[in-house]
């Protein structure tokens, strides 16, 4: 591997192929001077000779690669780290494309949805390739935020290797140390790329301390650069360093590899012999050992680049790429079954078919665009898969690879790479396309549950019509998202990781499929109860001509244990309401159950027993006994010491140590009840039992009480007696909600 600028590289000389030798140089800025840059920095040497690597161009649509030559790539980072701006600078350095592209501006090729223009940030994962030397690199841009971490999940599920983007005046922050989490739980080899090192306050050592700190000792620099900040123009190799390096950096590099052989060594028995009997390692076995511990997670290259706008350190990153991350030949196995047992698959493009859709674009003319990733085989257009979840055959029409919002053509996509196929009528995300007879399937991707919950609505009747529709489609999209409703207040409910999601799926809907739909809190399902012994009375009595009606009934109402929900017995003897009429007084009782004397909640956890009553031979039906227990029950419950009730949640928050403190002042402070702690590896386990109505807007409260770092799981516990100083404003709510509703 050579590192150059193409701004001064003779290019009639011969192209370096990367085999396994790695020679290195220093490479300098595009746009640096020619001929005012010192000799070191215009003359790069291989062996006392110049030399010139650069990528094969190749015009038109991707050619199909041998699964060794293929690199899967996710980009992860804190939002605003520069992943998109790194993707786009691969793009323009590979001359992928003629321009690059600008977040600010909103012209980049993988945020190419209307709200990521809108928000200057990705929301969606896109697919970004490009080819370098003999490899192509699938880059997979995922979002930095949290309410799209689902993206980020489905990502990690079929790539090989991992780059962390860490902004360079920022540092290591909340989304670097997810995103470092993610790929630990996960086992996938990773790097660090230090982006935005021509910026203000961005120094390389600083970054590098930050990071060791943070994740071991086992992140090392594979580079130095030369300056920081507004004097970043390049970086030096520690892999294999010229021989010209500029004295500036002689000693930090000299240590740099000096460490860097260490570790190589360490990842062979054979090599670390060797080195501890002081014996020197050829630049082969460095390179070779490296890879090694790279690979097995033993060692995590910092590199430094700046993408913007000059794309320093670009072409040395997608070297480095290329070279220390793992094909789908090196990469962890993926698990597959067939039928009960597992089973195994060979990246080869030859055997039957095994391929995972990992995510789902919607469209209201094109219909569903599915983008897979082939592990075996070969999928090919205009043929037949069989999808072993769904077990249904599917038909496959024109394959695509897609480059932000435009898809080129391809006949075929094979084993290791990542493609395309439109309208797939019963796939959706997670689902696996083999052969009939192979019957492959893979496990779920398993998705973060959301418990971020709103209430919509549709803005007029016309949009009524398309708000099912729209929301069964949004949903197939984002898996994390879900639609349901609330048989309790009768609301609709899109639930999500946070508003953010929410607001955005929305703005999907209105500009894809027309819907402009609206969303408030939901409303809390409060329910009433009694607290005391009661009787009541009523008689129903009515003539109007011809057959009256006629129905007495006694009623005791007793309240009942919590959750034990409601009873009905009688206590009738001698005849006084007869038989066929008694189950007219239960009728009429569960009808008056609905609405509660208080704020009209429904009532629960009370047994209503007939006691009494009377009956007229000619006037008498069970109309009558069903209108006379509503009314004697609802007469009933002001002597009954009606009480509202509310749901309580049961809250599993994890955060680190450090905000234990915080979280649980904030808990105590929504009327929770701490039920214990779990220490753990310097994070903290706090199960907690909390009235829903405090805990509706969590996933916010909590990313700001742990400044992002904290995670919680969210499920209904029991109900409970809303405190009697808090009750007058639920029931005053109420009615406000009720009136509003009747406008």
């Amino acid at each position: 591997m050579l590192f150059r600028s193409p701004s001064y590289c003779t290019t009639d000389l011969k192209p370096i192929e990367w085999g396994h030798k790695l020679r290195s140089a220093i490479v300098v800025s595009a746009g640096f001077n020619n001929s005012k840059a010192p000799r070191f920095l215009r003359l790069l040497r291989l062996g006392g000779q110049l030399a010139y690597s650069p990528s094969p161009q190749r015009k038109g649509a991707m050619p199909n690669m041998d699964a060794k030559d293929l690199r899967n790539v996710a980009l992860l980072g804190h939002s605003g780290s520069g992943k998109t701006t790194l993707a786009e600078a691969a793009l323009f350095s590979t001359k992928a494309t003629t321009r690059m592209g600008s977040v600010t501006d909103g012209n980049t090729v993988s945020d190419f949805e209307p709200e990521e223009v809108k928000r200057g940030g990705s929301i969606q994962t896109s697919l970004v390739s490009v080819i370098h030397g003999d490899a192509k690199i699938n880059f997979l841009d995922t979002p930095g935020y949290d309410d799209f971490l689902g993206e980020v999940v489905s990502a990690l599920r079929v790539v090989e290797g991992a780059v962390i983007v860490v902004a360079a005046p920022t540092g290591v922050d909340v989304g670097t140390e997810k995103s470092w989490n993610m790929c630990e739980s996960s086992g996938i080899p990773r790097m660090f790329v230090v982006n935005r090192m021509d910026r203000e306050n961005a120094n390389f050592s600083r970054n590098v301390s930050d990071i060791q700190a943070s994740f071991g000792r086992q992140c090392i620099p594979f580079q130095i650069p030369l300056g920081d900040a507004q004097e970043f123009k390049g970086v030096v190799s520690i892999i294999d360093p010229p021989a010209d390096i500029p004295t500036e950096v002689a000693d930090e590099v000299a240590a740099a590899r000096e460490r860097l052989i260490k570790a190589a060594a360490e990842s062979d028995d054979e090599l670390a012999d060797r080195y501890l009997s002081g014996e020197e390692l050829s630049a082969e076995e460095v390179i070779s050992g490296v890879r090694t511990a790279v690979l097995a997670g033993e060692l995590v290259p910092i590199l430094a680049t700046s993408s913007s706008p000059e794309a320093i350190g670009i072409t040395e990153f997608l070297e480095m790429a290329r070279s220390f991350l793992p094909s789908p030949i090196d990469g962890k196995p993926s698990e597959i079954s067939k039928g009960n047992d597992s089973a195994e698959y060979s990246s080869d493009s030859t055997a039957p078919l095994a391929a995972l859709v990992f995510k789902t674009m919607a469209d209201p003319f094109v219909g569903k665009l599915s983008v897979f990733r082939v592990y075996q085989g070969t999928i090919k257009s205009n043929s037949e898969v069989w999808n072993s979840n769904q077990e249904q055959a599917e038909r496959i029409g024109q394959l695509y690879l897609p480059k932000g919002k435009v898809q080129d053509n391809v006949a075929e996509v094979t084993a290791g790479d990542i493609g395309a196929i439109g309208k797939l009528n019963a796939t959706i995300t997670g689902d696996s396309l083999t052969t009939r007879d192979a019957g492959l399937k893979f496990p779920q991707i398993k998705q973060p549950v959301g418990y971020f919950r709103m209430a919509v609505s549709p803005a007029s009747k016309d949009d009524l019509d398309k708000m099912s529709m729209a929301l069964s489609r949004i949903v197939e999209e984002d898996p994390t998202l879900q639609f349901s409703r609330d048989p309790s207040t009768s609301e609709s409910l899109i639930t999500g990781l946070g508003d953010a999601q929410i607001e955005v799926a929305l703005e999907k809907i209105k500009r894809k499929f027309g819907a402009d739909l609206r969303v408030k809190m939901p409303r809390v399902p409060y329910k009433e109860t009694i607290t005391r012994t009661a009787n009541s009375e009523y008689r129903h009595k009515k003539q109007s001509g011809g057959h009256g009606q006629f129905g007495h009934v006694l009623l005791r109402l007793e309240p009942q244990d919590r959750d034990q929900g409601f009873e009905f017995s009688t206590e009738i003897t001698g005849g006084r309401v007869p038989k066929e009429y008694i189950p007219s007084v239960e009728k009429g009782v569960n009808k008056a159950l609905d609405e509660g004397s208080l704020a009209g909640f429904p009532l629960v956890d009370l047994k209503a027993v007939l006691y009494d009553g009377s009956y007229h031979d000619v006037d008498s039906s069970g109309m009558s006994f069903e209108i006379a227990s509503i009314q004697a029950l609802k007469q009933g419950l002001g002597d009954a010491g009606p009480v509202l009730l509310e749901p309580v949640v049961k809250l599993s928050i994890t955060v680190p140590d450090a905000y234990t403190g915080e979280v649980i002042s904030d808990i105590n402070g929504k009327r929770g009840r701490i039920l214990g702690m779990n220490p753990d590896d310097g994070a903290t386990l706090i199960e907690a039992e909390v009235p829903l109505a405090e805990v509706q807007r969590y996933a916010q409260d909590l990313r700001s009480v742990s400044q992002g770092r904290g995670t919680y799981t969210l499920e209904f516990d029991h109900y409970d007696q809303v405190p009697a100083n808090l009750e007058p404003k639920v029931i005053e709510d109420a009615k406000r909600a009720k009136e509003e509703e009747s406008v």
